[in-house]
């Protein structure tokens, strides 16, 4: 009996302690109405008729705006764990999270959902000075069917109506970038979400609707660039759809990079259950970063190359890192030099201003094994190089000295 009791209570106690300890749960913003005199189409007055957006603005905001979707398959909304967790994070980051309560099925059917991201996104747009966000900076972001609706708006958007009384119609609908986590894509049978399909389309869409939703067909070198991450354990929504959206980019030159995690089930937010998965929301800090989205000021980069030499000799093989040193947000550029050389395209340049210069040299290329290690010969933890890029720039030269090299081996 005494281990049973023993048992009882420590299990009492440990509830006790997570019931004390449990965090007081933050009530969310007010609703605004995206047509506050009646969404068009709309077949009542009920609040599924009446689309809305709830805006979460950041302590420190960086001018950066994200409409989130929420995913439930276009027949429900998981607002908590696929939207207001979402914006609570982009907010620690400098971003204002906008959560969408699209209109669903089987009530509405397609274009509804659609109107509705696309007339969220004119909002925020609209609103640029009193949500502080930069018109240029405002991408869509979603989850599972939201993610079908957020690559839909990425793939059919328009410049507005320049005629339309409603100023808010009068703005671009198409995003800056987009964000998909676990997208529903394709409405084809090969690897679609059929409960989505039949709640947005009804029960015999038509072939052309079909081809025109399947997203990856109609990517093209206007799509915004996409940051993507799925599982290939789900079962719900194949991480096929993820697959043919990248590859979609890729061949349209559009930016895009994607994450495939090997475990973890459809529907996993954040992914706090699993460490590993846990981490794609700083792989995406990390890319907004380096696309510039984050920056707090204009970022116009340029086209830097040149030769790098040890004690006048080409490093055979290394790294050059340009680090802002102004805004923690700022992009980082960097290129692999070989021979000596480098060089960093305008598409993932230098941004204008002053830099701490990284070099690193990674040890030979010769047919022999060899064991050298990485060392830092520049930047941060050795010696300081300051530059000031002012515009494309072929011939920025670098000449480390040094006698002392195994005194600078760090790890990269």
């Amino acid at each position: 009996m005494l281990p049973r009791v023993m048992s009882a209570f420590r299990i009492a106690f440990v509830l006790g302690v997570v019931g004390i300890q449990s965090p007081v749960f933050a009530e969310p913003p007010e609703p605004v109405l995206l047509w506050p005199d009646g969404a068009p189409g709309a077949v009542g007055e009920e609040d599924v008729d009446q689309p809305s957006v709830r805006i979460y603005e950041a302590d420190q905001p960086n001018g950066c705006g994200v409409v989130i979707c929420p995913g439930g398959g276009y027949g429900g909304l998981a607002f908590d764990h696929e939207g207001h967790q979402i914006a609570r994070w982009l907010n620690t980051i400098g971003v204002t999270g906008i959560v969408l309560k699209y209109r669903l099925g089987p009530r509405y059917h397609h274009p509804a959902p659609l109107n509705d991201v696309q007339r969220a996104i004119r909002y925020v747009r609209s609103r640029e000075d009193e949500l502080n966000v930069d018109p240029h900076r405002i991408g869509v972001m979603g989850f599972s069917a939201g993610g079908h609706l957020a690559s839909t708006v990425s793939t059919h958007f328009d410049d507005g109506d320049q005629q339309a009384i409603d100023p808010i119609e009068r703005e671009s609908c198409r995003p800056d970038f987009t964000v998909l986590g676990y997208p529903v894509v394709s409405f084809k049978e090969d690897f679609t979400h059929t409960g989505s399909r039949k709640n947005l389309l009804g029960d015999d869409p038509d072939p052309a609707l079909i081809e025109s939703l399947s997203n990856e067909t109609q990517v093209t070198e206007q799509t915004p660039p996409a940051f993507l991450f799925h599982t290939s354990e789900d079962k719900a929504v194949p991480v096929a759809n993820s697959l043919a959206y990248y590859a979609a980019c890729v061949q349209q030159g559009v930016p895009a990079e994607l994450h495939a995690y090997q475990n973890g089930p459809h529907g996993v937010g954040l992914g706090i259950a699993d460490p590993v998965l846990f981490t794609w929301k700083e792989r995406l800090s990390d890319w907004l970063q380096t696309n510039g989205f984050l920056a707090s000021m204009d970022v116009e980069r340029v086209e830097v190359s040149g030769i790098v030499t040890l004690n006048g000799d080409p490093i055979r093989w290394g790294t050059i890192t340009f680090v802002p040193t102004t805004g923690q947000q700022m992009p980082i550029a960097g290129d692999r030099i070989g021979g000596g050389k480098y060089n960093i395209p305008r598409s993932r340049g230098v941004p204008k201003g002053t830099h701490s210069v990284i070099i690193r040299t990674l040890g030979n290329v010769v047919p022999e094994p060899t064991i050298d290690d990485v060392i830092t010969l520049s930047g941060q933890y050795a010696r300081e190089i300051i530059v000031d890029v002012v515009a494309d720039t072929d011939g920025l030269n670098f000449d480390v000295e040094t006698t002392t090299l195994p005194d600078l081996k760090l790890k990269p």
